[in-house]
């Protein structure tokens, strides 16, 4: 589930607010799981990967990450982002396009301290994306840190992102094709509000 925080009274985040409760009645599974699109500038290509979104706050959407991977490189290279939710149980597809930047370490090791310890193991033990030998290297890592590391303290390489959509679309499908496409842009400080054809 996500978690929402003094979420923004603004036109696009209640209709956010509205299909996500419709999603969450309707037993959507992995409710949290949004596919974040990157670009990056070293290698000219783009990027995309599902990442679970812990919180909403305010204006804000929160995701936790290993600040070397792949994604962190992205992210620095070119702070533009594409994110992308698709709820099947109601047949509703939300995309976002916005700028994305790290959370803060006050914030980060706040967050760290509350989480599950074997999840912080594996945090504090992966090299996100390194290329390895084996699976069973994995388990190892694991299993030493889950033993010899302080599970408490958040590393410095781990922490969240933080992005702020300035374009939203809500696309409801139908067995029509009569698919309905709201969009909503940031225009000086204002919410342009509007439709797209199918």
């Amino acid at each position: 589930m996500i978690e929402f925080k003094n979420i923004s009274k603004q036109a696009p985040y209640k209709v956010f607010v509205n299909l996500y409760n419709r999603s969450l009645k309707s037993n959507q599974k992995n409710i949290e799981a949004i596919c974040i699109a990157s670009y990056s500038l070293n290698n000219n290509e783009v990027n995309a990967r599902f990442v679970n979104l812990k919180f909403i706050n305010n204006n804000e959407f929160i995701f936790f990450s290993n600040y070397n991977s792949p994604k962190s490189k992205d992210f620095t290279s070119h702070n533009k982002i594409t994110a992308l939710i698709y709820w099947n149980n109601i047949n509703v597809q939300i995309r976002m396009k916005a700028s994305i930047k790290k959370t803060t370490k006050d914030f980060n090791n706040a967050y760290f301290a509350t989480r599950d310890f074997k999840k912080n193991a594996l945090a504090i033990s992966s090299n996100q994306s390194q290329v390895i030998k084996s699976y069973e290297s994995v388990q190892k890592k694991y299993k030493r840190s889950l033993k010899n590391d302080d599970l408490s303290k958040c590393p410095d390489y781990w922490g969240g992102y933080s992005f702020i959509p300035f374009y939203f679309e809500f696309w409801e499908g139908h067995d029509s094709r009569l698919n309905k496409r709201e969009t909503f842009e940031l225009c000086d400080n204002h919410w342009k509000h509007g439709f797209l054809e199918p």
